[in-house]
């Protein structure tokens, strides 16, 4: 039974494209409750010079051993990505497999499925459920769309205090 008082989602997904499609997409996949830093520690050190780390922690470690098996999916690769924080940035390739369609579903797509099967395993091995329920997507366009989101991915660790996920470490 439908509750007519509660707001309709909206899809995040652009409607009508299909997203089994070959293409190039950037993903950010954030986890529940972005206030804690789950996934990582950006360290800094006492010199104006250092250069911010990234520190994995065991979440963080088990979410990069899924991210790395992805490309075993045939058709799938992960070319670029990042673990921050609260949340983690990929560039996601769906390569044309034998002129097949990779359509699993109506209602699916093979993006949709590969994070999908991406935060199960990563849940599963956690013994929760880390991750909000969608994920945000752009459609990578052309060669400088590529190469911008590519830059952004590779900074994202040193810009971190500017980014719109920030949360202080409270280690």
């Amino acid at each position: 039974m439908e509750n007519k008082n509660l707001p309709k989602r909206k899809s995040p997904r652009l409607k009508g494209y299909n997203y089994s499609e070959t293409g190039a997409y950037f993903i950010t996949i954030c986890v529940k409750d972005m206030r804690f830093p789950i996934l990582s520690n950006i360290v800094v050190g006492n010199s104006a010079l250092d250069i911010p780390q990234n520190r994995l922690t065991k979440i963080g470690e088990i979410t990069d051993k899924y991210i790395r098996s992805t490309n075993r999916i045939k058709g799938i690769s992960v070319n670029k990505y990042v673990i921050m924080p609260n949340h983690i940035h990929l560039i996601l390739f769906i390569e044309d497999i034998n002129g097949a369609s990779k359509a699993l579903r109506p209602t699916n797509s093979l993006l949709s499925h590969t994070i999908g099967t991406l935060k199960r395993f990563v849940n599963k091995d956690v013994g929760r459920n880390i991750w909000q329920t969608s994920f945000h997507d752009h459609i990578i366009r052309d060669q400088r769309d590529y190469e911008k989101i590519w830059n952004y991915i590779d900074t994202n660790v040193i810009r971190w205090n500017k980014d719109r996920f920030f949360i202080e470490n409270n280690n």
